[in-house]
């Protein structure tokens, strides 16, 4: 469990590639073998996922298909007191996973986005769009969270980028844990965006460093135009605000002055941009975005 928000800590990481395993990953250009399961070094002794080739995919009842994260578990403690040392204790582990994918990340030049949003944003028709458009002017991969499937990942992948697929079960989030393994199954280029598709929960991905440069939260005018008053936590965290699905708003109750007022209240220091992901309408506000932050490579 995960002492924090109660989630469970196993996570499937899977890799979205052809065969054979490219050499970057440890193949050596031929068919893989009848059970390719290759190591992915991570941060410490924690790190030993495996990377599944796709139609590994649905064989998740392996004995090394779940790990133990070594957290500490709150179990019907009466002690108040100590449930909160425990979750300090598992916060500040996370965190200190995240600031070394952070130097990670940094030292190859890299931006990693962590994208959340609550369920059916559309977060995934965001990445599609984004990865078709930019395709050829910017390189990005994709870490791919979700409790169940790979719907998504195929998506992304379909349109373009690299993506690897981490899977949950019924974990709420992702943590830098998670992130690391999936980082260096990516091995993104230098002068890349890495964007985090975290698992749709507006509440506690919020809780999670990961080691980004930048948190992006994702709304669409179809949830209405309360979240950000009753998920304050979410939006303080965010950089950038993405309100989605703006061609409905003639068909949707949402007072788009109202939402605006009540996320600076709620987040005053955050970029709100108003997309379409769908028609494209104020797409280029978020490419801008990126392209002002992406770093230059290194030679």
């Amino acid at each position: 469990m995960c002492g924090s928000c109660g989630c469970g800590s196993g996570a499937v990481i899977t890799l979205l590639a052809d065969r054979p395993v490219p050499a970057w990953l440890g193949g050596h250009a031929q068919p893989m073998p009848d059970h390719p399961h290759r190591h992915v070094p991570g941060h410490g002794h924690h790190s030993h996922g495996t990377v599944r080739a796709p139609d590994e995919f649905l064989d998740q009842d392996e004995p090394h298909a779940h790990h133990d994260h070594d957290h500490p578990r709150v179990l019907q403690s009466a002690d108040s007191d100590r449930t909160i040392e425990i979750q300090q204790k598992v916060l500040a582990k996370n965190d200190d996973l995240a600031e070394q994918n952070r130097g990670w990340l940094r030292e190859r030049a890299i931006l990693a986005i962590n994208l959340m949003s609550s369920p059916g944003s559309g977060k995934t028709t965001l990445l599609e769009r984004t990865s078709r458009e930019l395709a050829g002017r910017m390189a990005i991969s994709v870490i791919e969270g979700d409790q169940e499937t790979a719907l998504d990942a195929r998506r992304i992948q379909a349109a373009g980028s690299r993506v690897v697929q981490i899977n949950t079960g019924v974990g709420c989030h992702l943590d830098a844990e998670m992130v690391a393994r999936g980082l260096r199954g990516l091995d993104p280029p230098s002068g890349s965006i890495v964007v985090i598709e975290n698992v749709g929960n507006l509440v506690c991905p919020a809780l999670f460093d990961l080691g980004e440069e930048a948190k992006v939260v994702l709304a669409s005018v179809t949830e209405g135009a309360d979240k950000p008053l009753k998920y304050p936590h979410m939006f303080r965290q965010a950089d950038l605000v993405l309100l989605n699905k703006t061609d409905l708003l003639p068909y949707v109750d949402f007072n788009i002055k109202q939402y605006m007022a009540d996320l600076r209240m709620a987040a005053p220091d955050a970029l709100l941009l108003q997309i379409s992901a769908t028609t494209g309408d104020g797409i280029e506000g978020w490419y801008d975005w990126l392209r002002r932050r992406v770093p230059a490579p290194h030679d």
